[in-house]
């Protein structure tokens, strides 16, 4: 079998043999895995991360151009099963060096006190097993001020900061202006939106300059100035200065264990050649689907019979609009307005959904745009050609919302094969009453203010964001996969983090909460190693 030979720390990390024990093998390299791998870096261990896509420089191969961009995307084939059958590609997922991050918008509001506790609020989902002033809020207050969020100096919903933005906010793009004036008109409170990229030239700790945002626009087909806080120029450029090394292309495959049960060599393939690494510890950061389906594959960590279950997507209804001002969507950061007055929009226990969702203003690059149109409008021919004539004059909202786990809702191994000969990911997926019912809220809401900003033509697409749910974090191995730490309750040295913890969706986009379960995950690891 082949094997690795190391060398000493350079500025692409340190390389481990794979005739060496290291402390820890991370596995993806997205907003789960990279904070805790520089974590863990810094705290001298030896530590490698195995990354299933390539690596890019954005400098040299990022192009302005969506169709060029598709390798950001996990491409190869998922199957989707259900009533309203989940989109992944572009839509839920990424890989390369740097995971989804390579292709986020850079949203980061953060999570509120009562997301956590959809059970104890509403008697459904379930509560998470931590506390959000303790095990949280000091975490999103260290990563907004390590990637350089850029926010507003004051916001109206959820506690009160203890700490500002490290950067004033973004400026408003076209679409987030109509939502602006939208929304006045209507009493609907906004504000601009946190997002982890850079209003002004940043230094950021271990790492060094990263220059300001040019409002390219482009942020879902990579950024190439290293404006957006990707992991690529973040974390794991803070992981490499101290000694940790990212293989990518490498496919994680399987895992040797001993008599008790603990991983002793993760087996990974990297091109077209099976290669093992010795490892004290594991870190499972492969996104919602990947990390399920790995585990199902080894028939790991599923003393619970919770892999793969509770399933759930966000809710993303987009509605659109045309308008006679130049709005030129692909402008400007995608998502530069909020709105959280929508994150319980019922009093007096009125409510007929549970949860809540905030509202988004959205640019659009114009190859995302077109696909959107035919599927949502059944557009083609010589009317979409007119459409896509008005494509400058366009703006888009959508929510983000809270969607509840159910039992129709799961992952399963398919008996279709992949490239590597494994068995695929299947994902059922069905919209429940109280997504129905949230999304029907939110249509007539957004449609009532594109109404008010003077929209034309207004259409909308249906959607779900960020699969999550899929290894339950709680306090009991009887319906959890691993406990408030990330840690395995069946394999003692299995860590995951990435959002298949999450025991409810949130009302915000993921990103950094994860990131904040990540450094938890990884604090938690080392004060127990001691």
């Amino acid at each position: 079998m082949p094997t690795l030979s190391s060398n000493e720390t350079s500025s692409q990390g340190r390389t481990y043999s794979t005739n060496d024990t290291v402390d820890a093998v991370v596995i993806g390299t997205g907003a789960g895995g990279a904070p805790l791998l520089a974590r863990l870096a810094q705290a001298g261990l030896r530590v490698v991360a195995l990354e299933a896509g390539p690596e890019k420089n954005p400098k040299t191969d990022y192009a302005t151009d969506e169709r060029a961009q598709n390798f950001l995307f996990w491409n190869d084939e998922r199957l989707s099963a259900g009533q309203d059958p989940l989109a992944f590609g572009s839509n839920n997922s990424g890989t390369g060096v740097g995971g989804s991050t390579l292709h986020f918008t850079a949203y980061t509001p953060r999570a509120q006190p009562d997301d956590l506790r959809l059970q104890t609020e509403f008697g459904v989902a379930a509560d998470w097993p931590v506390d959000f002033n303790e095990d949280i809020v000091p975490y999103y207050n260290e990563i907004e001020q390590f990637l350089g969020v850029s926010g507003p100096a004051s916001y109206p919903w959820g506690p009160a900061r203890t700490q500002s933005y490290p950067l004033p906010p973004l400026p408003l793009n076209g679409a987030a202006q109509l939502m602006q004036r939208g929304c006045a008109d209507l009493g609907i409170r906004t504000s601009p939106a946190a997002n982890a990229a850079l209003s002004g030239r940043y230094f950021q700790p271990g790492v060094g300059w990263r220059e300001a945002c040019t409002n390219r626009g482009f942020c879902q087909a990579g950024c190439s100035i290293g404006a957006k806080a990707s992991m690529d120029v973040t974390y794991l450029a803070l992981a490499r200065a101290h000694g940790a090394e990212i293989r990518p292309d490498s496919f994680v495959t399987s895992f040797d264990r001993d008599t008790q049960g603990r991983i002793t060599t993760v087996i990974y393939i990297r091109d077209g050649q099976t290669y093992r690494q010795p490892c004290k510890a594991v870190f499972l950061c492969a996104g919602a689907v990947e990390t399920p389906r790995l585990l199902l594959l080894n028939g790991l960590a599923n003393s619970s019979g919770q892999v793969g279950r509770n399933l759930m997507a966000h809710t993303g209804l987009q509605i659109w609009g045309e308008f006679d001002e130049d709005v030129r969507p692909y402008k400007g950061i995608p998502g530069g307005l909020i709105s959280e007055d929508m994150h319980r929009p019922f009093s007096n226990k009125s409510a007929d959904f549970a949860g809540g969702y905030l509202l988004q203003s959205i640019g659009v690059m114009p190859v995302t745009y077109v696909k959107q149109r035919v599927r949502g409008t059944g557009l083609w021919g010589q009317a979409l050609h007119d459409a896509m004539s008005r494509y400058n004059h366009v703006a888009g909202i959508n929510i983000l919302g809270d969607c509840l786990p159910y039992d129709h809702n799961y992952l399963e191994l398919s008996d279709e094969k992949d490239v590597r000969g494994l068995p695929k990911p299947r994902v059922y997926f069905t919209n429940g009453e109280n997504e129905k019912q949230m999304n029907a809220h939110a249509d007539r809401i957004m449609r009532e203010i594109w109404a008010a900003a003077g929209a034309k033509n207004v259409w909308a697409f249906p959607r779900s964001a960020h699969v999550i749910g899929t290894c339950r974090m709680g306090h009991s191995p009887d319906d959890s996969v691993v406990d408030a730490n990330g840690r395995s309750f069946d394999v003692p040295n299995l860590y995951i983090s990435d959002n298949s913890t999450f025991p409810s969706a949130l009302s915000v986009n993921p990103a950094l909460t994860i990131m904040a379960l990540s450094l938890r995950t990884a604090d938690k690891f080392l004060q127990q190693a001691g």
